[in-house]
């Protein structure tokens, strides 16, 4: 069974990790999240569960207005191939998240390392990053370097790589 917020909060506790949470109304897209600026500071991220034709996943975190070119990216995250999204139920089955809810944080479900973790240059500019706490009903505020405690704690070897450009600001 994948963990609940609470047990999010508590294994981040037993890192002596400290987090701020806000609950909201359920978020469902970047968009909707945009409503909540002023009241959440640091870096809101968007995330992009991905796999190649050898069933390799990625997650990929990026801020939320950050433009991702599908078609080349996989030479940047060295997939085998070209990628495409991962279907709900690996991604329930290695992260314990459903579409909506996608978060860095679901690495502590992903205890037998299916899911290559890749964090955007741009994103870790910031000195908070915000993510979902395996709910889309939340927000948790984490220092990027206990953000980065918190994943090699899970086993991950992430890779911090520059995936993304910012969206142009229209005149």
């Amino acid at each position: 069974m994948p963990k609940t917020a609470a047990e999010l909060h508590d294994y981040l506790a037993s890192l002596g990790i400290e987090v701020k949470t806000v609950t909201h109304p359920p978020l469902f897209t970047v968009a909707d999240s945009q409503n909540l600026r002023g009241e959440i500071a640091g870096g809101h991220t968007k995330n992009l569960f991905l796999k190649d034709k050898k069933d390799n996943f990625f997650l990929v975190t990026v801020e939320e207005d950050a433009i991702v070119d599908l078609k080349t990216i996989h030479t940047v995250i060295g997939a085998a191939s070209k990628v495409s999204f991962g279907k709900p139920e690996k991604l329930m089955e290695y992260l314990g998240l459903i579409p909506g809810s996608v978060s860095v944080l679901g690495a502590v479900n992903d205890s037998e390392h299916k899911v290559s973790i890749i964090l955007d240059e741009a994103l870790m500019r910031h000195e908070i990053i915000n993510a979902h706490p395996l709910t889309n009903e939340a927000t948790t505020s984490i220092h990027r370097d206990d953000l980065m405690r918190f994943l090699k704690a899970t086993g991950h070897d992430v890779r911090i790589l520059s995936v993304s450009t910012a969206e142009v600001a229209s005149a």
